[in-house]
């Protein structure tokens, strides 16, 4: 189930899944739009440092946890 690990991807989908939360909460707390929210979790966007930030706090998890390593 490993995929290729690329730069620039997140691990926000994965984390919400672990956590049993959804994009709508997500994007309610963060006073986002759902499609903007949804662009993170899908990977078709990035978040800002500051907005990843947030998005660890709102989950309890440290930011390292929303990004993809790029090392092997």
């Amino acid at each position: 189930m490993d995929k290729p690990i690329s730069t620039g991807m997140n691990r926000i989908k994965e984390v919400l899944e672990e956590k049993g939360i959804k994009q709508t909460w997500l994007a309610e707390q963060l006073g986002k739009s759902y499609n903007m929210v949804n662009g993170y979790v899908q990977n078709r966007q990035q978040p800002r440092l500051e907005v990843l930030i947030q998005i660890a706090e709102i989950l309890d998890v440290d930011v390292k946890d929303l990004i993809e390593s790029t090392k092997k």
